[in-house]
Formats: structure tokens, sequence, C-alpha cells
């Protein structure tokens, strides 16, 4: 099944989009994307939408279940509240990554704006999946309460990721994975940082895997390096502040 969005406004695209997976049309290409926003908002079922152009902001919104597959650079608000299913960038993304994700996997070829992982959840061991091949900006896991943060820093320029700070402010729960090192004043006060343990180690496998299937990059390259766990160290760093 394809559409051709060139002249579609986000409402006639978005609508089609629901009217064909409620058809039982299981793979859809959507050609001459061009900066229309929601695209997947609360769609579900067991349904793949390939993307060409670029969408526009909160792409797979509330989704539950499809896979999105962009070829192409996807904007600000990538899979925001996003329940479950899977996001796959060919490309780079904007700011506020995966924001308030509870589900699901998002996979990101290159970098991530400002913000990548803001408010992820988590809810009875359930969290979404974040995977930054490249690198990332301030804020990086700001408020986090929960899932897996993985930032790979795969350049050009070599190993290594961003100058980002203030990483991990805010943070309550889950954890952010860093290929290479962080320096103690890019990483808020919140903030712990550890070697991963096996546990942490068998999470990057995982997770790497699932970005080298889909990106054909060498996951034990990848992997064949040092990575950093940065972890909340309370269950409440602003609680004071709202104290009566």
């Amino acid at each position: 099944m394809e559409i051709d969005a060139r002249s579609l406004s986000y409402r006639e695209l978005n609508t089609a989009l629901h009217e064909v997976v409620a058809e039982g049309v299981t793979h859809v290409t959507v050609r001459n994307v061009n900066g229309q926003r929601y695209i997947g908002t609360n769609l579900r079922g067991p349904v793949t939408v390939e993307l060409h152009g670029t969408p526009g902001n909160d792409l797979g919104a509330f989704m539950n279940g499809p896979t999105l597959v962009v070829h192409g650079n996807g904007q600000d608000g990538v899979g925001n509240t996003m329940n479950g299913g899977e996001v796959v960038i060919h490309g780079h993304t904007g700011d506020a990554l995966g924001l308030a994700a509870r589900g699901g996997t998002i996979l990101v070829r290159d970098g991530a704006g400002y913000r990548a992982g803001i408010h992820m959840k988590e809810y009875e061991g359930r969290g979404a999946t974040v995977v930054v091949g490249g690198g990332a900006q301030d804020f990086l896991g700001e408020y986090m309460a929960g899932g897996t943060l993985v930032v790979l820093g795969l350049s050009a320029r070599g190993t290594g990721w961003s100058r980002a700070r203030f990483v991990g402010t805010g943070m309550h729960g889950g954890a952010i994975y860093l290929r290479g090192r962080i320096d103690s004043h890019q990483v808020g006060k919140e903030v712990g940082v550890a070697a991963p343990d096996e546990k942490d180690m068998r999470i990057l496998q995982d997770a790497v895997a699932r970005y080298c299937a889909h990106f054909g990059t060498d996951a034990g390259k990848i992997l064949d390096a040092d990575f950093v766990k940065l972890f909340p160290l309370y269950l409440r760093p602003y609680g004071r502040l709202y104290a009566y």
C-alpha cells in the first residue's frame, strides 16, 4: 500500500493512515513526506509504516504497537508518550526525543538534539528503550523516571560523544549508558556514575543488537569500548522544594 503525502495536510495524512490500518493493511509506504505533524499518533496494531522524507513534530505520539521507519531525519518530540512499538530514524532527530515515553523502542542512526529522553517513564518494570547512534546535546535524560537511554557517540570524527552539560538533571529513575567517558562537570548533581556490571552489559548488548540490525553496524566493534552507567542517587531529588 502506498500513500503520496505531497498534497496532504497532517490531518488528511493521519486519517488516511488510520483508515488503511483499520482495513487490515500491514505495510504502508508514505512518499513525499514534508513536515506533516503527528504521523502515527495513537496508531495501533501490527503495521509497518515507511516514511520517505521529513516528518514533523511528535512522530509516533501515543503509539502502541506499530513500527515507523523514517528514511530521513526526525524533528522534535519523536515518540512523545509512546506506549509501544518501534520508531527507526535513518538520520538524526531534533529535541525532546522520547519525551515521556513509557514503552517501545526508538532507534536513531545519528545524533539527537537537546533533552533527549526527558521524563521517560517506567511502570512495573516496563519502560522504553532509546538508542542514539551519534551524540546528544544538553539536558540528556532530564527528569528521567524510567527506561533505558543509550548514547553510542559514533561519528565520522571517531569514537566519543558530545560535550553535553546537565546530563541527568532531575533524574529519579531508569538508566543512561554512554559509550566513552563523561566528566563530572557534565553530570547533574542527582546522578551517580559507575562502570556497567554484568546485568548492565546484557542490557547494552540487546540495545546495540537492535541498533545494528537496522543500520548495518558491527555490534562487536561498538561493544568493544568502555561504557559508563548513569543512575539516579535519589528517588525525589527536588522533593524538599515542594514540601510545606
